[in-house]
């Protein structure tokens, strides 16, 4: 779709092993996009939100900062799957390819490919690699217990970077002004990261039970696709010129 594809699949196929690869990756796949792809919007607004929780690991203020490092990177691995099978013509949730096949539609606003993309992560991803982070501890996803509560603590932080990206991303894909009223003011407004936040750690409960059966968890993770996408496709809508 783009002249750079190339390169945003070599950062694709990288496997971060810690935040600074992360934060490395989204970095390059940041610099490699041009203004006029929507992707870089959506990583643009990822670079913050990983930030934000790099700093907290960093000042260990969390309970146990390496799980939640460990989530980072598992949650990151997730996108970048997704985003290497689109590249690559591979079968890919649904919920991303609404995010990656309207890449260069002007009439999309920046903030609508950030949260289209904030959506898929969040609504489909985020479950999935907190049972990952889970596996690989040793633990379980407690409502209420420790790792919970070092993942809510980031909630406030992760809900003022989203709004604070409404303001500066409220700009067509190109930079044109977007007319005063549109429907794009109540969608974003029905899209709130701490409360998607705390479903797709009760989905991942759902998903803990269901780990000893693949065939079943393997459609749980479709329906969360299929909730995702619908959301997608409605954040995805086009902003119509003035006429």
């Amino acid at each position: 779709m783009f002249p750079y594809d190339s390169k945003l699949l070599a950062a694709a196929q990288a496997t971060p092993h810690s935040i600074a690869d992360v934060l490395q990756i989204l970095h390059t796949i940041d610099a490699t996009c041009i203004d006029g792809d929507g992707l870089k919007w959506f990583t643009w607004m990822y670079l913050q939100v990983t930030q934000a929780a790099a700093d907290r690991v960093a000042s260990n203020s969390f309970s146990d900062a390496k799980w939640m490092a460990d989530l980072d990177v598992n949650f990151a691995n997730l996108y970048l799957s997704a985003l290497k099978s689109s590249l690559t013509g591979g079968q890919t949730p649904g919920c991303w390819q609404v995010l990656f096949e309207s890449r260069s539609q002007g009439l999309i606003a920046r903030v609508q490919f950030a949260i289209a993309g904030i959506n898929a992560h969040i609504n489909h991803d985020l479950a999935e690699a907190i049972v990952q982070t889970c596996q690989a501890t040793g633990t379980t996803p407690q409502h209420g217990g420790l790792h919970y509560n070092d993942f809510t603590a980031l909630n406030s932080t992760l809900d003022d970077l989203i709004e604070t990206a409404k303001k500066g991303l409220h700009l067509r894909l190109l930079g044109d002004v977007l007319p005063p009223v549109s429907h794009l003011e109540d969608t974003l407004a029905s899209f709130k990261v701490s409360a998607a936040r705390e479903t797709a750690w009760l989905n991942a409960q759902h998903l803990w039970h269901l780990r000893a059966t693949p065939q079943l968890a393997s459609s749980f993770l479709q329906i969360l696709d299929g909730f995702a996408t619908v959301i997608g496709k409605g954040l995805m809508v086009p902003v119509p010129l003035l006429s």
